[in-house]
């Protein structure tokens, strides 16, 4: 930053106690301003550069009065007016100057220098000024966001460890900046700063993180989501999403941060509810919902930390996430290995199968082989090959469907005869192989099927449109019904379920055995169990009991009536025009609606207002359409209860509004291993949050006082 007035021929410097203004960051304020200063070499300065470089004195602004006071604040559009012509003035300072000091007697002259002198050493010797130095640390934070918003490493990947510095293409753009002339920068040296990158990226961390929180603070209500576990750096972490209605009236789901899961179970929940309340600074009076998606090692943990939120928070429900069909979510909380065998098996095959299109030609070539006169079944199973069918509501029985065929195409990449297959893919088609012609793998498919098929129906309903939901709502007693008679006759069941697995595993000479951990744990044991019995205490039973008590807890009384406001939605109060909404329903939000008193004039209002529907008026059939309807506002407490909707994790998010899983979801996929930072996740994925670089630099300098690293 300059010291000293921009303008031509003007002698003002701030020692001389006027005051000098920065040049404007609007581009077309700024652009004038330089037109006005008669400075052709600024014009092709950007107006951020001019901002932090250079500055006009208050001799250049008119005053608001007769006085002859130079001003000491400007307004936001004042415009500099006061210059002489340059063409008039040649170099006046120049010439001055040479005139004054030829006047000088020789002794004065020397005695001038040598003052001129102790002044620069002295200057050399002061500690950086304070505006030059924050000049510096934004340069730093705007390269550092830079990068991150790009998704560009900013260190080596051989290099990192927690984050920490191996400074490469940060150090090559701090360099360019340099060279470009940023005066901050090269006053500093940044290259050779003791100023860790660590630093700064924890402070930008912070910054992006208490902006998102503030955004979610000031619209009220929110629920807390968290994904699958993720490792970075060798390292478990959980991702954690916000949901949130803005105050525009659309649903918003925002990426928070991770949150490290080492440790005990019990003492971990406590650790991660304290950081996200102490550190990260998050309301959880406010937290109305809580939606978890995980499997494996981890299970037990997540659900620690769901049952501490339940405990400490009752009004928080605990609900699903519709980033999965239910079947394979409920799969994925059983902590059973065959079970998990199917879930992880069904993953390598959806990627294995995406690797290359000529994979699943060899798929549908080999469903033509095994259904060699089954024409329609032929073509059914080839376009199924075409989609996603590992994710669907039916994926257990289409696996079952395809089961010989997949074995046949596995095997045959394997043998990899022509030699038209990687290494790697006839590695995981080797992979896959083995678990396929695994009995407990198919005894775990048969078992999987036949329970998730009282919920398919159901699976897709509450994924479905407001209607949908709002049916599957009440939907949920049969199911359990289901369920429950499934469970009191499961010997009868299980019999059934075993013939299916042994004649599957007969036609794909597949020998009927006990899982091959057992062999490891209990040999001696193994002469004695039968596999139809082992099969029925150790999968079939838990399998049932398993959904049943997943189904109950994740669809409690207070979620089902949550569900059933929908019957807010336009659409959906046509649909039932016999009666208006159910107020019972809306009672389960009567601590956060503005009016209770007047909810029920408000619903008949509401009721009517919808069931007069006009000649060719089509209505709105989603929550999303509904609370961007201008006249919802006039019903407060219809408001309150839509937004109330608006954060529930069950209900599946606009696609306009479905931006912040989608984008966490890239990041994890397209970034490699060893370039991945969970600070700098959270900088990228949010890349359209508004950060504030000056908050940034405030943030660093109270965090890390100039004394410890400049």
């Amino acid at each position: 930053m300059q010291n000293y007035c921009a303008a031509p021929n003007c002698t003002s410097v701030k020692s001389d106690s006027y005051s000098l203004f920065r040049f404007p960051l609007d581009a077309e304020r700024c652009k004038t301003w330089v037109e006005k200063c008669q400075r052709e070499d600024l014009m092709d300065k950007s107006p951020e550069h001019l901002f932090r470089f250079y500055r006009l004195c208050a001799k250049h602004f008119e005053t608001s009065d007769d006085s002859n006071e130079l001003i000491t604040v400007i307004k936001d559009d004042t415009i500099p007016t006061i210059f002489e012509e340059t063409n008039k003035l040649p170099n006046i300072q120049v010439k001055r100057s040479k005139e004054l000091e030829e006047d000088m007697k020789p002794r004065e002259r020397k005695k001038m220098k040598t003052s001129e002198d102790e002044v620069d050493d002295e200057e050399a010797n002061t500690p950086p000024k304070e505006d030059t130095y924050k000049d510096y640390l934004r340069s730093l934070f705007e390269a550092l966001v830079m990068l991150g918003e790009q998704n560009i490493p900013v260190t080596r990947p051989d290099s990192i460890k927690q984050d920490t510095v191996g400074l490469n293409n940060f150090e090559a753009l701090l360099e360019y900046r340099m060279s470009c002339g940023d005066e901050a920068m090269t006053k500093y040296n940044a290259t050779s700063s003791s100023l860790q990158l660590q630093q700064l990226i924890e402070v930008c961390e912070r910054c992006i993180r208490r902006k998102v929180i503030e955004e979610v603070k000031e619209n009220g209500f929110f629920s807390l989501i968290t994904d699958e576990l993720v490792k970075i750096l060798d390292e478990w972490y959980l991702p954690v999403f916000l949901r949130y209605v803005d105050d525009s009236n659309f649903q918003r789901e925002r990426f928070v941060g991770f949150l490290s899961v080492d440790g005990d179970a019990d003492i971990l929940a406590e650790k991660l509810l304290s950081e996200i309340i102490n550190e990260w600074g998050l309301k959880m009076e406010l937290c109305r919902a809580q939606a978890h998606s995980c499997s494996g090692a981890h299970l037990d943990k997540i659900k620690a930390f769901a049952a501490k939120i339940s405990e400490k928070y009752p009004l928080v429900m605990l609900t699903i996430r519709p980033t999965q069909a239910l079947n394979i979510a409920l799969a994925s909380g059983m902590a059973l290995s065959g079970v998990q065998l199917v879930v992880c098996t069904l993953k390598k095959i959806q990627s294995f199968f995406n690797q290359s299109p000529l994979l699943r030609l060899e798929l549908e070539h080999a469903v033509s082989v095994i259904y060699p006169d089954k024409e329609e079944k032929v073509k059914e199973l080839k376009e199924i090959c075409g989609t996603s069918w590992t994710r669907r509501h039916d994926a257990f029985e289409v696996t079952l469907e395809l089961l010989e065929a997949l074995l046949l195409c596995v095997d045959g990449v394997h043998d990899n005869e022509d030699l038209r297959w990687s290494d790697q893919i006839t590695y995981s088609a080797l992979e896959i192989s083995k678990a396929l012609a695994d009995f407990e793998f198919i005894m775990a498919l048969v078992v999987l099927k036949n329970t998730m098929i009282l919920l398919r129906a159901f699976g897709k309903n509450i994924e479905g449109e407001a209607n949908d939901v709002y049916f599957a709502a009440g939907s949920v007693k049969a199911v359990l019904h289901s369920l429950k008679e499934v469970a009191d006759n499961l010997d009868v069941y299980h019999e059934f379920w075993t013939e299916e697995a042994v004649n599957l595993a007969a036609a794909m000479e597949i020998p009927v055995e006990l899982p091959r951990s057992l062999l490891r744990k209990n040999p001696a044991d193994l002469a004695t169990l039968q596999p139809e019995n082992y099969y029925k205490e150790h999968l079939s039973l838990p399998v049932v009991n398993h959904t049943l008590k997943e189904v109950s807890e994740l669809f409690s009384d207070d979620h089902l009536k949550a569900l059933r406001c929908l019957s807010l939605v336009p659409f959906v109060v046509e649909l039932h025009k016999s009666g208006q909404p159910e107020e019972e329903n809306m009672l389960v939000f009567k601590n956060d609606i503005p009016s209770p008193g007047s909810l029920t004039a408000e619903l008949h209002c509401w009721s009517v207002k919808w069931n007069k529907k006009g000649k060719g008026e089509v209505l709105l059939s989603s929550l999303q359409e509904t609370l961007q309807q201008a006249d919802v506002k006039f019903f407060p407490n219809m408001l309150a209860v839509l937004r109330l909707l608006g954060v529930l994790p069950t209900l599946a998010l606009d696609i306009t509004c479905d931006t912040g899983y989608k984008r966490f979801k890239m990041y994890m996929q397209n970034t490699p291993d060893a370039e991945k930072s969970k600070s700098l996740a959270l900088l990228n994925i949010n890349n359209d949050v508004g950060y504030d670089l000056d908050s940034m630099v405030e943030l660093f300098v109270k965090t890390y006082p100039v004394g410890d690293d400049a």
